[in-house]
């Protein structure tokens, strides 16, 4: 274990994993940075109105919190905002709305952008994809999410993929050795959501086989 920790460590500061995971643990590389910083300006903003779009898992929540945390405001699931919500945000000058599809009340969403805009706040929207590509039946919603600065969370670069696999697997004491996960980074999907799944298969290998994870098993896992 001591020599496995060794190695973890000189991939580590290789890597400047303890420089770049910032703000609670946030890995800051060439995939989010554009978005990090402009969260940081607040509130030297271009436009009061932000939308992060970004696939599952790339870390939309980790950086409202961020933002939360040093700036305040209030965070509520797009979803579940009703009247009752809508009278909370008023004593708020940073709303942020979470997950917002056109699964939504798009009436209650659109007087929301009016009372924000009214009262010169800010409002930070979280999606899956740009707004602007979500259809809405209301027409003046969807004209008013062109307003908005749009900022998207790109695909996971190597570096990050490197940090996200390495530090998910040394918080479940798994330590791998940096070929082993440079092997990994070539054959899976580059994605958020292809990283999260394999992360859980290769800790639930791990408990099953009882031992070292090795290439064989990391092949078994991929299906090759």
């Amino acid at each position: 274990m001591g020599s496995q920790m060794r190695d973890l460590n000189q991939q580590l500061m290789k890597f400047n994993y303890d420089q770049n995971f910032q703000d609670d643990d946030f890995y800051i590389s060439k995939s989010n940075e554009h978005v990090y910083n402009l969260i940081k300006q607040w509130p030297k903003w271009n436009k009061k109105f932000l939308n992060i779009s970004g696939e599952k898992s790339s870390g939309k929540t980790h950086l409202i919190n961020i933002f939360i945390k040093k700036f305040k405001g209030i965070k509520i699931n797009a979803k579940l905002l009703d009247n009752e919500n809508f009278e909370k945000i008023k004593n708020f000058q940073n709303i942020i709305l979470e997950d917002l599809s056109n699964n939504i009340d798009e009436k209650l969403i659109y007087s929301l952008i009016n009372n924000v805009e009214q009262e010169k706040k800010y409002l930070i929207i979280t999606t899956n994809k740009p707004i602007v590509d979500i259809k809405f039946k209301i027409k003046d919603l969807q004209s008013r999410f062109k307003n908005f600065n749009l900022q998207s969370l790109y695909s996971p670069d190597d570096e990050l993929m490197f940090a996200l696999i390495l530090k998910n697997l040394s918080d479940r004491q798994i330590y791998l050795d940096k070929k082993l996960i440079n092997f990994i980074i070539k054959r899976i999907e580059r994605s958020y959501s292809n990283i999260t799944d394999f992360i859980y298969k290769i800790d639930e290998m791990s408990l099953k086989k009882k031992r070292s994870i090795n290439l064989t098993i990391i092949k078994e896992i991929l299906g090759e």
